[in-house]
């Protein structure tokens, strides 16, 4: 899905390192609200979340 997607298009690209990547897209949204304080529906905004071995990446768009 990013493959085609320009990296000027996002207004901010988060990555969140050390995450089970077991947890579904939801879980991971939780994340970035209770721990980041952050809006998960901000605009042009791209989420990264990489496990502990860093070798798989999920991303929340």
């Amino acid at each position: 899905m990013l493959r085609n997607a320009d990296p000027r298009s996002f207004s901010a690209v988060y990555v969140v390192c050390g995450t089970d990547m077991r947890l579904g897209i939801d879980s991971l949204a939780a994340i970035i609200q209770t721990r980041y304080k952050l809006p998960i529906f901000k605009p042009e905004s791209l989420f990264l979340f990489c496990g502990r071995c860093a070798n798989k990446i999920k991303g929340l768009l």
